[in-house]
């Protein structure tokens, strides 16, 4: 099945690395993946690069206009005329580099935006192509933090950071060109104590890099517990579980309060060590300029110059070591981002699919079919399972929960492959069809009616999104969920809340069939489709579905066997297996499973009539 990426794997202890591993944990190579994003809008990108060169070398240029100015301005029998050219041309300097750096920050910014935007649209694109056995061992809530709290890094890195360290990069190198000209032994000093700074912060990289990762998977991990209790806040509130879940919810916050800790102090102790060592080389150097001054081999102007130029590469080299901290935090959230962009769906259309026959016959059948779910192998959810469904045919399946009767829609649908034997729709193997073509022949009713936070409209024709106002009032109609459509507030423009909180069960059920109705597909699958319905509703219902179904091949599942009596055929399983099929009729005549079933639940229908 679809391959774990270890998302839940924030608690657990680390385990041992592979070199390949360990070269990536070091290196910042996950960035290449925004890089490549970046690189999909050249002009922008260009524009970007082309002020932030521009800015460097405006600020390079600013220590030069001060000395221009103390030399030409402040020596004796100065031109005060040329006095007021050099500060005019320092203040063109200033003025040009505050226009070229607000054009640098609009582009930066917006390839930062519009890279995060990328990056989302083409996760989730993936992640759509992912089949239910996905997520059964990779938690979508997880997923879904990592969706918004890693790329919110990333934008920070694009916006920011990458900008941050291009810039100081091109002010360290245009900043040590200009130290060279000026006072070329003192510069190769400076020069030759490079590698005292890069050995600690190369030694530190590698620590911060790990423990950067660690603290984006409990941050994600966070946001994973506050959705889980969130939308089961009715649950929690009503077994009295607050003290709990807050206690759990404290556990997970200290546990990534813990981890960012390590993080700041590694950080921190790397920033520390870079100051002092490169303040102190440049102090060192700045202490033989002056004593050049003093002797008159050095002008004033050339001192100040240098000492300017000499505290931008100061700088820069400070800002890049603070950077360096947040490049590895985007390295950390790429890479996690990029697990999901990597990991490919096992559930695909195959490279020459097979074309399912025009018109469609909307025959079903299940040969010799053996299935375990990916997250509990050891159980058969279907064993040597077989069962042929007609064009037309209406099927109720029955049986005790955990019979497999939900296990036969989710494989008519291709959400799995069966380990063994073979599914077919209109006589075509699913494996060998393109999975968009049979699901659109198929029509769902799931126990629990799934909406979305949209407007009714937007709900009902889900599976027909060019249905006109008057099919979707007929089937509104069918399904008896017109009237209530009616009383509410904007009709089908209104809001239904999320997962249609603002219906009743009942409503939101009957939502469902209307949208499966409105979707005239030739299967239907009906799961329990009228168990949310009171007594009234579910005969309307299941009058319009009778009449529906007359045409069309219907799978049913039921726990209530009265709604299946009119069935063509009742297949009961148990453990996995056919165990006993036939009529109503049939099928209570006998002494088996059904007639058990049935007897226990019409008697106990007579008592409470009683």
């Amino acid at each position: 099945m679809s391959e774990a990426i270890q998302l839940d794997a924030p608690y657990a202890p680390p385990a041992a690395e592979t070199a390949v591993e360990r070269g990536r944990r070091r290196s910042l190579g996950p960035l290449r993946m925004v890089l490549d994003q970046a690189l999909a809008y050249p002009g922008r990108l260009a524009l970007a690069g082309m002020a932030l060169v521009t800015t460097s070398l405006l600020t390079a240029a600013v220590p030069f206009g001060f000395r221009l100015v103390i030399d030409k301005g402040f020596s004796k029998g100065a031109d005060v005329h040329a006095l007021g050219r050099w500060f005019l041309l320092l203040f063109v300097i200033v003025a040009l580099l505050g226009v070229f750096t607000a054009i640098r920050f609009f582009f930066v910014s917006w390839l930062g935006e519009r890279v995060v935007a990328d990056i989302r649209l083409k996760v989730q694109a993936n992640l759509l192509t992912m089949p239910p056995s996905f997520f059964e061992v990779n938690s979508p809530r997880e997923i879904s933090s990592r969706m918004t709290s890693d790329t919110a890094v990333i934008e920070q890195v694009v916006g920011t950071t990458v900008s941050i360290a291009l810039r100081n990069s091109l002010s360290i190198i245009s900043g040590i060109t200009i130290l060279f000209w000026l006072a070329p032994a003192l510069t190769a000093e400076l020069l030759a104590g490079i590698p005292v700074v890069v050995i600690p912060i190369t030694l530190f990289s590698s620590r911060l890099r790990r423990v950067s990762r660690s603290s984006q998977d409990r941050v994600a991990l966070v946001g994973a517990r506050v959705a889980e209790v969130l939308s089961a806040i009715k649950v929690v509130q009503a077994f009295g579980q607050e003290t709990r879940e807050q206690a759990r919810f404290g556990e997970a916050v200290e546990h990534t309060f813990a981890t960012a800790q390590r993080r700041i102090l590694i950080r921190s102790l790397m920033t520390a060590i870079a100051m002092v060592l490169v303040l102190g080389g440049l102090t060192a150097l700045m202490w033989q300029g002056a004593l050049g001054v003093a002797a008159g081999t050095i002008s004033g102007g050339m001192i100040a110059q240098f000492v300017l130029t000499g505290a931008l590469v100061a700088g820069a080299f400070q800002a890049l070591t603070e950077v360096y901290g947040d490049l590895v935090r985007g390295a950390g959230a790429a890479e996690r981002l990029s697990e999901l962009l990597r990991v490919s769906p096992e559930i695909a259309p195959p490279a020459r699919p097979l074309a399912m026959p025009v018109p469609p016959r909307g025959q079903i059948a299940f040969q010799n079919v053996t299935f375990r779910y990916p997250s509990r192998p050891e159980i058969a959810a279907l064993s040597d399972f077989s069962l042929s469904v007609e064009p037309g045919e209406t099927v109720a399946i029955v049986g005790p929960s955990g019979a497999g009767k939900s296990t036969l829609f989710l494989l008519a649908e291709r959400f799995y492959d069966p380990q063994a034997g073979t599914v077919r729709i209109d006589g075509v193997p699913l494996r060998e069809a393109d999975p968009s073509e049979l699901r659109a022949r198929m029509a769902l009713v799931p126990q629990e009616g799934v909406l979305f936070g949209a407007s009714a409209r937007d709900n009902l024709r889900y599976g027909q999104p060019n249905a006109s106002d008057d099919a979707i009032w007929a089937a509104a109609r069918a399904a008896n969920a017109e009237d209530f459509l009616k009383d509410l507030p904007e009709g089908l423009d209104t809001f239904l809340g999320e997962d249609g909180t603002r219906l009743s069960g009942g409503q939101r059920q009957r939502i469902a069939i209307a949208r499966a109705l409105l979707r005239d597909a030739p299967i239907l699958l009906l799961d329990e489709a009228t168990s949310a319905l009171d007594a009234e509703s579910e005969r309307l219902v299941q009058d319009a579905l009778d009449r529906l179904m007359k045409t069309r091949t219907t799978l049913v599942i039921a726990h209530r066997l009265a709604t299946v009596r009119q069935a063509d055929r009742i297949v009961v399983m148990e453990d996995g297996r056919i165990v006993e099929q036939g009529t109503h009729t049939e099928l209570t005549a006998r002494s088996g499973l059904y007639a058990r079933l049935a007897r226990l639940q019409f008697d106990s229908a007579a008592t409470l009539a009683d």
